[in-house]
């Protein structure tokens, strides 16, 4: 049983990605999404990656909340075009 409490830099862990502040800052800048992009379907994730997405967010697991969190940060700018607050 995996014992982690699900954090963004955790979240980054299990991704295989750099969890450091600036890295994750980074990530989420250069990694903007479409309004109708799902973050499953962003082009930058490994088919392993894709799959821990989906099944974290369909098993609605306890890293669901940390998933969404990151889907609502790489959306930031598209809902901000949306709603002419950018």
């Amino acid at each position: 049983m995996d014992d982690t409490t699900p954090s963004m830099s955790t979240l980054f862990q299990q991704l295989g990605l750099d969890d450091s502040d600036e890295a994750i800052a980074t990530f989420i800048k250069d990694g903007q999404l479409a309004s109708d992009v799902n973050i499953v379907d962003a082009p930058y994730w490994s088919d392993a990656q894709r799959h821990f997405i989906g099944e974290q967010l369909g098993a609605d697991a306890a890293w669901a909340i940390i998933v969404d969190q990151l889907n609502e940060a790489l959306h930031e700018n598209s809902v901000k075009r949306q709603t002419g607050l950018d």
